[in-house]
């Protein structure tokens, strides 16, 4: 299938990585550029949404999105890794209540720094985190700003393990949000599962899996899984160009916010543009009276 433009919300499941996906992706939808908008680790599932042909040009505008996530934590464990699958580095003794354990879970809402794991993609001089973590290097890493809007739907299945959701920022670690709990309740903490249940205008509920993708296509139904860009990114308004202003984006030129009908968009903010045709011509921002172009989509 060629000149396709769009997303695939796909559900990543365990074992494979998200580069995994990509590629297994790229496969079925032959010739079809492909990207993915966001790394979920190999033992983590959930929402992972994959461009298609011109909307790869969205994907750091998708990244950036809020994400919720699923997650479980142990009590009484570190590892390396920050999860369970990691090398245990020390065992602790939980002598802790519910009571106790939500405060300090509680606690970490809001805006903060957060130190990235060594077991993580962040490249540091051209170099992975966790290619130098295999390597039994540990590198001075700078802490990150993050937010995290939420923590709810706390359950608890036994005194030293739980499960709750997180609603956060971009560049959340969630496994180093469980380590920095156990440091807190000084009882040790580490990741046992992890599942995106979100991401921007992606949802688990409507997502679909490499299995089901190819079963589509052997049916000839795979167009049924591409969400076309303007339907993927809810998160922006969209308006219309007139006539007038079609040829400067063909072009990809900004135009003057008079040339866009009705309503006007607000100073600063960004939104989807039609031309006159209906066509989408890309992603805008309004920078005073003007309509600048942050990617162009026609």
């Amino acid at each position: 299938m060629t000149n396709i433009n769009g997303f695939i919300n796909l559900y990543k499941e365990q074992d494979y990585t998200s580069n995994d996906a990509v590629n297994i992706v790229r496969g079925i939808f032959r010739g079809t550029k492909t990207g993915h908008t966001g790394t979920l680790d190999p033992m983590a599932t959930g929402v992972l949404p994959i461009c298609l042909g011109k909307a790869t040009k969205l994907a750091d505008y998708v990244q950036a999105e809020t994400k919720v996530y699923r997650t479980s934590l142990k009590l009484g464990l570190e590892t390396d890794t920050y999860d369970i699958w990691g090398k245990t580095l020390k065992t602790y003794d939980v002598n802790l209540t519910e009571e106790e354990i939500t405060a300090a879970l509680l606690s970490f809402t809001g805006e903060q720094e957060q130190l990235p794991p060594m077991y993580s993609a962040i490249k540091i001089k051209g170099k992975k985190l966790y290619e130098l973590a295999r390597e039994g290097k540990t590198i001075e890493r700078k802490p990150r700003k993050i937010t995290i809007y939420s923590i709810t739907d706390i359950v608890f299945s036994d005194s030293k393990n739980l499960s709750f959701t997180v609603t956060c920022s971009k560049g959340t670690y969630i496994r180093s949000l469980c380590y920095d709990i156990g440091r807190k309740l000084a009882a040790g903490g580490t990741m046992s599962a992890l599942e995106r249940v979100k991401t921007g205008g992606f949802d688990k509920t409507s997502a679909i899996t490499i299995d089901e993708l190819r079963a589509l296509k052997e049916e000839n139904r795979l167009f049924e899984s591409v969400i076309p860009i303007e339907k993927a990114l809810t998160g922006y308004k969209k308006y219309t160009a007139s006539p007038a202003a079609d040829r400067l984006l063909d072009n990809g030129n900004k135009i003057s916010i008079t040339e866009i009908k009705g309503e006007k968009p607000e100073t600063n903010s960004s939104f989807l543009l039609f031309n006159s045709k209906g066509e989408l011509a890309g992603l805008f921002k309004r920078i005073k009276n003007e309509a600048k172009p942050l990617c162009m989509l026609k």
